[in-house]
């Protein structure tokens, strides 16, 4: 049995920690799994800055996070922060960065798209059971962008785009519901971003396609008609594409009161899983057309257990 080791990741929608150990057969036990919706790039795509009000919430989130760090004596060697897509892009970084900084005793890593897509690969296949042959497609939607990683046991082609739930949701839909030239100019930044990623990553070599982060484990959720969010029956799901665009057009049609009556979304997602949903949407037919696969995969597991799988192999 290993030390225990502290993974965090702060997108632009969520901070996450997940605290773990390394059993003697190699698999990686969850001691602490925790989610906090802080809404870290609220505005960025506008403003170019973090909102401090938005800071504050996620370094109090942090402050949380570093005492069940503190419960499970994780060495501070062993705790990992990884920043994403909003930190990327804010000007004020240094804010944000000084704040966690002198809160957890470690410097937050403002990692590239491309890392960002590796991370999420790993955490992805290294959990899903039954899959094909490879190459898999592993598509992580966050906040602020969407990453597309191919690969079997490692990553071959990867790309990360500039589109997430949050940021298509301030760009576009800013209607409740959103109207249909709302969502016409939505689905067209989509595509066009797919038009390019598609130049990148092969989408026609895929032989299974797996979704990972909140916007496809809450549509996967809503596609399982369960009352309660059951991350046992998501992690693993087989679901029919064309179901998961049924779910999909249904959550981006819907008011956000509409939504609310899902009691499997988590309120911090309720404004914007109807964007997250039409990109989930686009990608699912682009690859279905282009692999002919015609069912998704969901993990619960992405780039947080990348993370910690990364600090585990660090270890002596």
């Amino acid at each position: 049995m290993s030390a225990p080791v502290a993974a965090i990741d702060c997108g632009t929608n969520s901070i996450r920690l997940l605290i773990a150990r390394r059993e003697a057969d190699g698999s990686l036990v969850d001691l602490e799994r925790r989610l906090e919706m802080v809404r870290l790039g609220l505005g960025v795509d506008r403003t170019g800055r973090f909102d401090p009000v938005a800071v504050e919430r996620t370094l109090d989130a942090a402050r949380r996070y570093q005492e069940l760090i503190t419960q499970h004596g994780v060495a501070r060697h062993d705790v990992r922060f990884v920043a994403t897509s909003a930190t990327r892009d804010a000007a004020n970084r240094d804010l944000f960065i000084d704040g966690i900084r002198e809160i957890l005793g470690v410097t937050p890593e403002v990692i590239s798209g491309q890392e960002e897509a590796a991370l999420s690969f790993r955490g992805a296949v290294s959990t899903v059971t039954d899959l094909p042959e490879g190459p898999y497609l592993v598509v992580d939607i966050g906040g602020g962008s969407t990453e597309l990683v191919l690969g079997t046991e490692t990553p071959t082609h990867r790309i990360s785009m500039d589109i997430g739930s949050v940021r298509l949701t301030e760009r576009h839909l800013a209607t409740d519901p959103p109207t249909a030239a709302e969502i016409a100019a939505a689905t067209a930044d989509i595509d066009a971003l797919l038009d390019t990623a598609a130049r990148t990553v092969p989408l026609e070599d895929a032989r299974a396609l797996v979704g990972v982060a909140g916007t496809v484990t809450t549509v996967t959720a809503v596609a399982a008609g369960i009352a309660e969010y059951r991350p046992d029956i998501t992690h693993g799901a087989s679901v029919p594409i064309q179901q998961m665009e049924r779910v999909c057009r249904t959550l981006l049609g819907e008011t956000r009161a509409e939504r609310a009556e899902h009691r499997v979304i988590h309120p911090g997602r309720l404004d914007v899983i109807g964007a997250g949903a039409l990109i989930w949407s686009r990608i699912m037919q682009r690859v279905a057309v282009a692999s002919q696969i015609t069912e998704t995969r969901t993990s619960e597991h992405d780039i947080l257990d990348g993370i910690a799988l990364d600090l585990l192999d660090r270890a002596p």
